[in-house]
């Protein structure tokens, strides 16, 4: 029987993908779910995996081929006489699992471009008894926390990888013994060898656009230093290459980390050392290059809350009453940037090498803090959404961001963000940029102040607003400009209706 092999899905706005390596060749044998070749998109990188077992038969697409979404990419012959494919050495038990037997743990799927987890927490030890389904240990990636579940019933047998330890996509947990009858092991992903394990770097091919991006930026492939598979050249290597030779000369690189000074003895003992998560590690990194790669700054404006107090006050019950959730200031505020980012679209844009791409969309990306660090959920389409769908939205997003379940998707592909750092009591601040966005604005306390009303003092609710943004896409009439349309928004929100 004949299989084919096409193009999955390649992401939201992704029409095609340039075919970058085949890691096998007609007549050899392959695994499910062992990798077939690997795409590259504008964006990312894309292994495809095979859809079943049996003999590879003919590649359509070859390296370097551009194709469209389920693009025909090759034929595998399956069936009864397909030749088995080789399995990995390090697969203790490839049989399926019987009664009595023993399943291994494998690492699940982490998401588009994770390639490594830290193991943060053990729900068993070695001699528990688990069901099927039953959550083991939880995994740390960059982004979310995943959740490892029991693939079959037994006894928990084996803890290969331990709290702590890094592990990459292919990497098993641990061993279930006494596994029920019917309870598949998981398909080992390390089936497929490398094509070339011991290649360096000048025996793999790079990705064609690489190849492309280092020809019109002059540098050579011992220039720049490859990430992908075996040391293979991306795109996006050669845009950090060139960001690297880009920077000014006199601006010496970051020396490394001082060594900490010396602590007495008896405040050692005192002190407590927790490493940080993966996810800390990642908001450090992303804050630190938004520094040292925009040109941030921030511009300040202060907005008279007493209108859309008054307006939500007037509302709030009925607001709650119909739709199911409580009218907040946030809806007011998505509502305004909306509005000011119309007028004002270099702060929705960002800047990609020479060019300035505009979104004719608004993807609001909402801070959030949670117990294990900032994450930034983006509430997309949020122009074409009325107040009780953003409440809605930002609500069921904040819920999954404080229980771990963001997915990589739902944090991604943000235009501008919204900072409330009001609600911990801050009375002002500078908001970093989320890259490569261009614009932050930072919302703070509302607190009464005496403020002058057509010549007479009066007690006003006042709210600090701040606005960062990359100085070089964004001039300073623009972030005014934007800041004072927001003010006039929140101050008289009839605006909104009228779309002033």
């Amino acid at each position: 029987m004949t299989i084919e092999v096409r193009v999955p899905t390649l992401g939201e706005s992704v029409t095609e993908a340039t075919v970058a390596t085949w890691f096998k060749k007609p007549g050899d044998a392959v695994a499910v779910d062992e990798m077939l070749c690997e795409l590259e998109t504008d964006k990312v990188t894309v292994e495809v995996p095979s859809p079943a077992a049996g003999v590879m038969g003919e590649i359509v697409a070859a390296e370097g081929e551009t194709v469209g979404v389920d693009a025909l990419l090759a034929t595998i012959q399956a069936g009864e006489g397909a030749a088995p494919a080789p399995k990995a050495e390090a697969a203790p038990a490839a049989a399926p699992a019987v009664s009595g037997g023993s399943v291994d743990v494998m690492v699940p799927t982490l998401g588009e471009s994770v390639t490594e987890a830290t193991v943060s927490t053990w729900f068993k030890k070695v001699g528990d008894t688990v069901t099927q389904d039953e959550m083991l240990c939880e995994l740390e990636t960059d982004k979310v926390s995943v959740e490892v579940p029991a693939p079959a019933a037994g006894v928990l047998a084996e803890i290969v990888a331990p709290e702590g330890a890094t592990v990459d996509a292919t990497a098993k947990l641990a061993v279930i013994s006494g596994a029920e009858a019917g309870a598949a092991p998981a398909a080992p992903a390390a089936a497929a060898p490398a094509p070339a394990a011991a290649a360096t770097g000048k025996d793999v091919a790079n990705a064609p656009s690489a190849e492309k991006a280092m020809a019109e930026a002059g540098l050579s492939a011992d220039q720049v230093t490859g990430t992908g598979r075996d040391g293979r050249i991306m795109k996006e290597d050669v845009a950090r290459a060139v960001a690297t030779a880009a920077a000014p000369a006199a601006a010496a690189p970051a020396p490394a980390a001082a060594p900490r000074a010396p602590v007495a003895a008896e405040d050692a003992a005192r002190e407590e050392r927790v490493r940080m998560t993966r996810l800390r590690q990642t908001i450090a990194k992303r804050l630190k290059d938004a520094q040292n790669t925009a040109a941030i700054l921030t511009t300040y404006n202060e907005v008279d809350m007493t209108e859309v107090m008054a307006l939500r006050n007037q509302y709030k019950d009925q607001f709650e009453k119909k739709h199911g959730v409580r009218l907040g200031f946030m809806s007011f505020f998505t509502k305004a940037c909306c509005h000011a980012l119309k007028e004002v679209p270099e702060v929705n844009a960002e800047i990609d090498g020479n060019d300035i791409v505009y979104k004719n969309y608004v993807h609001m990306g909402v801070a959030a803090g949670t117990p294990q660090g900032l994450v930034v959920p983006v509430i997309r389409d949020a122009d074409r959404m009325s107040f009780a769908e953003i409440e809605k939205a930002i609500a069921e997003k904040g819920k999954r961001a404080r229980d771990g379940k963001l997915s990589m998707a739902e944090m991604q592909g943000g235009t501008f963000t919204i900072s409330n750092g009001g609600v911990y009591g801050s009375l002002m601040s500078s908001p970093i940029l989320n890259p490569p966005q261009s614009g932050i604005l930072g919302m703070h306390k509302i607190q009464e102040r005496p403020m002058v009303i057509n010549g007479e003092i009066k007690i006003r609710p006042m709210m600090y607003l701040a606005l960062s943004y990359d100085h070089r896409i964004v001039d300073g009439k623009g972030a005014v400009t934007f800041l004072v349309r927001v003010k006039e928004a929140l101050e008289d929100p009839r605006r909104l209706l009228m779309d002033l």
